[in-house]
């Protein structure tokens, strides 16, 4: 939201000794919560919200989010949690997400919202089975977090989509982790991805 010039000045009050003539000090400090001395001034442009006056669409500049994927293959072998490596990002606000760790690092306290998208590929046989989850400073699973496929798996088509929200600490990290059981394969390059924003 702007708001006015002045918003954050403060009033001086300073009495003439001689009439006509400015005070040069002896001023007092002055709250005020409006004044019509001078003429009308435009708003400022708020650094928190930017508000389109001919949309109604409101922006948040500063609100931490992030889209990251893959350009390779990324092979699972069975039965081990692995870390997907995304080295890319389609917008990353504030840095927050690191391509070359995998890893979202949260600049402040707060709410946020994780996406993902984990897409199949076959590497030797069809009866792989995928799960993937997001994990909590490299340890701890997300509640909410946790999907697996158990249908019979079509290379390029099966996919995995992941949604939850957790409260986060600013330096806790989210990264993303995928898992074959009975069969290895790979998480697909390109539509494998990551996504994450501060929602309150």
């Amino acid at each position: 939201m702007a708001r006015a010039q002045g918003a954050r000045a403060q009033m001086a009050l300073g009495f003439e000794t001689v009439y006509g003539t400015p005070p040069v000090s002896g001023f007092t400090k002055m709250p005020f919560a409006s004044t019509s001395l001078g003429s009308e001034q435009p708003l400022l442009n708020s650094e928190l919200l930017i508000v389109d006056n001919a949309t109604g669409i409101v922006e948040q500049p500063q609100l931490p989010r992030f889209k990251a994927w893959t350009n390779y293959d990324n092979y699972v072998g069975v039965g081990a949690w692995t870390k997907i490596g995304l080295n890319n990002t389609d917008y990353n606000d504030q840095g927050a997400f690191d391509a070359g760790t995998s890893l979202f690092t949260a600049p402040v306290d707060g709410t946020y919202l994780f996406g993902a998208t984990l897409l199949y590929k076959i590497n030797a046989s069809a009866t792989a089975r995928m799960r993937g989850r997001l994990v909590l400073n490299g340890s701890t699973e997300i509640r909410g977090s946790l999907g697996e496929i158990s249908a019979t798996h079509v290379t390029l088509a099966t996919a995995i989509w992941l949604q939850t929200m957790v409260p986060l600490t600013a330096g806790d990290t989210v990264e993303l982790q995928g898992y074959f059981r009975v069969a290895d394969g790979y998480f697909a390059a390109d539509h494998t991805s990551f996504w994450g924003c501060k929602v309150g």
